[in-house]
């Protein structure tokens, strides 16, 4: 290669590839072109018609492989971001300062375009590429060849190519035997590689979790000892990773696994601290994996009044025997807990307002005035705060059985209404006074976090 050529003259040493390239024609493998979206299909032919080689690669190839439907193509070439950008013109933004990127769009489609990068020895200095004395990755914009880009892939089952020339895969990493394992494995060594980008760590928990896969033991051995450097992640990057752990579809088996690597504490210090708290976020994944298994939106912020509430009701009932009257101690309560919860991933100032206003309805819920309660259900977050409710009740809280009354209440006629309302203000409570909760039945519960 002529870039080797170069470091040679410079006296920098060549790096030979780590990784053999193992070629699987089309004829030979069932990924096909009908299964991958017109907008990555017309990337890869336009930076074919511009001289420049293109290749599907990672998550996309990796689950058609499996037989999954991906709902994101991501694509690499030789040519560099400013080539790209000359290619799609006004289609194509470029984006990101550590890891520099192209984002190609097709009305609301983004195909994100990266330059096939290589090893950080090759760069000419510290505007190409940067690392922290700790070894973490802090700029990585080094253009190479497929081979290095292979090299530097997290994980083996990612570093599967899709080639637009002949449609072939070229499998550098033995990604496909670890596929048919069903086996998670860095590529490299891992404590280097968990240093170089401790997100890594979260990336397995990830995978493993959506594809049902196992994690190798040398790439899972080290999880539990280098879990701290995920103290020095940015809270914005953080909280992009819990937003694609949350919305995996996987989210009981994901907290199942972050609990087992000890990775929970790194990214939510303030949850699942007793028995009570687990059994709500327990629910609240479940809902959160039943309502994306039948194609509806979630909504995070209930994910995070789940994982706080403990620690709201801790501040809450503080506070009020300091004597702050119960409405502003709620208030208050909320704005610390989430104020702590943002030094480790940050939470937008809308997603906060929503997560607020769902603790701050439950009050309202847990003891109706009859005169309230048609307003209230008219309320834009009443079906996130009633949610709550239930799962609350399910979880095991004292709600007096509310959770079970308004259920009632919005199934019954206007007559019960009424009838429902008026034993309301005479003091019968939720119907019967019980203390334990009534569990809703299966053919009455919809997934939460509407």
């Amino acid at each position: 290669m002529i870039k080797a050529l170069i470091n040679r003259l410079r006296g920098r040493p060549a790096q030979p590839p780590a990784v053999q390239r193992v070629i699987i024609p089309r004829d030979q493998h069932h990924v096909s072109r009908k299964d991958i979206s017109n907008a990555a299909l017309k990337t890869l032919y336009r930076l074919r018609e511009q001289g420049h080689q293109g290749f599907l690669v990672g998550g996309g190839v990796r689950d058609l492989l499996l037989g999954l439907h991906p709902k994101d193509f991501d694509v690499a070439t030789s040519a560099t971001p400013e080539q790209v950008k000359q290619a799609f013109g006004g289609q194509c933004q470029l984006i990101g300062r550590r890891f520099r990127l192209a984002h190609v769009r097709y009305g609301r489609e983004i195909i994100e375009v990266a330059t096939l990068r290589a090893h950080h020895s090759q760069a000419e200095n510290d505007t190409h590429a940067r690392t922290s004395d700790e070894g973490m990755i802090l700029r990585d914009n080094v253009w190479g060849s497929v081979e290095e880009d292979a090299e530097r892939r997290d994980f083996t089952v990612n570093a599967l190519y899709y080639n637009i020339e002949d449609f072939s895969i070229w499998d550098f990493a033995g990604g496909l035997k670890d596929l048919q394992r069903r086996e998670l494995r860095l590529i490299g060594e891992p404590d280097t590689r968990y240093r170089e980008d401790p997100v890594r760590m979260l990336r397995a928990i990830r995978f493993a979790a959506k594809l049902d896969f196992t994690i190798e033991a040398g790439t899972a051995n080290p999880i539990r000892r280098l879990g701290d450097l995920l103290d020095d992640i940015s809270s914005h990057r953080l909280f992009d990773e819990a937003q694609k752990l949350l919305s995996s579809g996987h989210a009981v088996r994901m907290m199942d696994l972050l609990h087992e690597y000890d990775l929970f504490r790194h990214l939510f210090p303030q949850g699942g601290a007793s028995e009570e708290s687990r059994r709500l976020l327990t629910l609240t994944a479940e809902s959160t994996d039943e309502r994306l298994a039948i194609g509806k939106s979630v909504n995070p912020a209930f994910f995070y009044a789940a994982l706080l509430w403990e620690q709201v009701q801790a501040e809450y009932q503080h506070l009020q025997d300091e004597g702050v009257p119960p409405v502003p101690a709620l208030q208050q309560a909320g704005q610390r807990v989430i104020s702590r919860q943002v030094e480790r991933t940050a939470i937008p100032r809308f997603m906060a307002q929503t997560i607020r206003e769902i603790w701050e309805m439950q009050p309202r819920l847990d003891h109706p005035r009859p005169r309230q309660v048609d307003m209230l259900v008219q309320q834009q977050r009443f079906r996130a705060a009633y949610d709550f409710l239930v799962l609350r009740e399910e979880s095991g809280e004292d709600t007096d059985g509310f959770g079970a009354w308004w259920t009632r209440y919005q199934d019954a006629d206007p007559g019960l209404q009424a009838e429902m309302l008026r034993s309301l203000e005479s003091g019968g409570g939720s119907g019967g006074g019980a203390k334990k909760p009534r569990r809703r039945t299966p053919r009455k519960r919809k997934p939460a976090g509407s």
